[in-house]
């Protein structure tokens, strides 16, 4: 072994701040091989040299090189990146760019859906906006069958004709009686999408127009007792001075499929006033 300085891999890996594990895996992809290895011990060691190398690669890699990349680098003797190169590297940063704020301001716009409707006053006056759905009719049996509609029948058609639900996800009943009927109940299912599709014999895309104003009210419980909060938000409506200006939806938070409990189930009911 030579005279100058030598660092075993355990002292390379504690002053240069990189596991001893991540130096094999660089020595394995060819990227950085130990100056000397001891034939008798086995023991690896580096050199001083080999630190502006480590700190070189580290440096590449922060700014999104993979490993393969920098090794082709090291094998053509450039050691940095071409104005070309760089340039793709920047075209794809920006792409990861907007896929995370995208992904950031659904997260918010999911948050701030929960938040509002945990501290949704008892009675409350929104606009909703226009929407596209996907929507499917059926006369049920009650309302016990709203849950297996939905994730037997109705979700996998829409997986099938490739719909895709901007989050959090809006997905409401309205029913078509014209009085009320414990069974053979007339109800049509939408859900909000991104965009029109085919229609199919399962689903129908439409064009939801905008709501000006609808008095909004928290259900928790099962759906047989809607009844008790549709009471209350008629009473609410009377009281004061509102019209009744379309047919009301019942909007769908908690339930069956992520939350066993009846009794925890949450939906939102929502009559369109003037």
């Amino acid at each position: 072994m030579s005279n100058k300085t030598k660092l075993k891999i355990g002292e390379f890996s504690q002053m240069m701040q990189v596991t001893v594990k991540t130096l094999r895996h660089y020595e394995q992809k060819g990227l950085l091989l130990p100056d000397e290895v001891d034939e008798w011990t086995g023991y690896r060691y580096y050199s001083i040299s080999q630190m502006q190398k480590l700190s070189a690669i580290r440096d590449l890699q922060r700014l999104g090189f993979s490993l393969d990349e920098i090794k082709e680098l090291y094998e053509d003797d450039s050691h940095t990146p071409s104005a070309r190169q760089l340039d793709q590297k920047i075209a794809q940063t920006e792409e990861l760019l907007r896929q995370l704020i995208a992904r950031r301001d659904q997260l918010l716009l999911w948050r701030n859906s929960q938040k509002q409707i945990t501290k949704m006053e008892k009675f409350e006056i929104q606009s909703l906006p226009e929407i596209i759905v996907a929507s499917h009719r059926e006369v049920i049996p009650n309302f016990e069958a709203i849950g297996p509609m939905c994730y037997e029948k109705i979700g996998p058609e829409m997986q099938r004709l490739g719909c895709k639900c901007p989050p959090p996800g809006y997905c409401f009943t309205i029913g078509h009686n014209k009085e009320y009927t414990p069974t053979d109940i007339d109800i049509e299912y939408c859900e909000q999408v991104e965009e029109m599709g085919e229609d199919s014999a399962i689903i129908q895309f439409k064009r939801l127009p905008a709501v000006p104003k609808a008095l909004c009210l928290k259900h928790v419980g099962a759906y047989e007792r809607f009844y008790e909060s549709f009471i209350e938000a008629f009473r609410y409506i009377d009281e004061k001075g509102y019209k009744v200006a379309g047919k009301p939806r019942t909007s769908y938070i908690d339930g069956a499929w992520n939350q066993e409990d009846p009794e925890k189930w949450v939906s939102v009911i929502q009559i369109p006033i003037e």
